[in-house]
């Protein structure tokens, strides 16, 4: 007989208590579960769980000092890195748009499984939820290229508002092919931020940018 798949989730990085603080307990709560229904409700691939705690969570929580005021997450999907976000700034609003039925089904139930009292979760695409310079904040995480992101996260954004988007190794790369994109939606300062360095195993890339600053 094969072992349940929440055996196979990694040990806890020393870290994630640091970055949780008093909220730890969500955290492995929220981690547990997705270790036992990711892949079966098809929000996480198969090879995700040895690594769960590494390349999803404390990823998307090493980012959580960055966020302010009402947060859009778009493509919220498993709750990275919208759930991950609200449970380390209970002080931060954050609304998580999610086309998918079955994952936002997945979302409203933790969020109350968590008791998520700062969280919205808003079906649709994000380009047609009617929330247009909305928020403080934008964030977006393994959604798509930068490129094809801007239109969907930027007009969210108030002027004056900020993206903060989870992105990868080719993050400057992706700048680079978006200057149309940029440039159309009036972004300024537009930089990679390298987070968790000396404290994370894999460090995190968050583009930055101010929206019609």
């Amino acid at each position: 007989m094969s072992e349940p798949v929440s055996s196979e989730l990694e040990q806890e990085p020393a870290a994630a208590s640091s970055l949780f603080g008093d909220r730890i307990e969500l955290a492995r709560a929220f981690t547990a579960a997705l270790a036992e229904q990711g892949e079966e409700r098809g929000l996480i691939g198969p090879l995700e769980v040895p690594r769960l705690w590494t390349r999803h969570i404390l990823n998307s929580a090493i980012a959580a000092p960055l966020f302010h005021g009402a947060v859009a997450d778009v493509g919220s999907g498993a709750g990275l890195p919208g759930i991950v976000l609200a449970i380390a700034r209970p002080d931060v609003r954050f609304t998580l748009i999610e086309p998918m039925e079955r994952r936002v089904a997945w979302l409203d139930e933790q969020v109350t499984a968590l008791g998520l009292s700062n969280v919205t979760v808003v079906r649709g695409r994000a380009e047609d939820v009617g929330l247009s310079g909305t928020f403080d904040m934008v964030t977006a995480r393994a959604v798509s290229a930068l490129r094809t992101l801007l239109p969907w996260t930027a007009p969210l954004a108030r002027n004056g508002g900020e993206l903060a988007l989870l992105k990868g190794i080719n993050a400057e790369n992706e700048i680079t092919a978006a200057q149309k994109q940029i440039r159309k939606f009036l972004l300024s300062d537009v930089r990679v931020e390298v987070l968790g360095e000396g404290v994370l195993a894999e460090t995190t890339r968050v583009l930055r940018a101010t929206v019609r600053g």
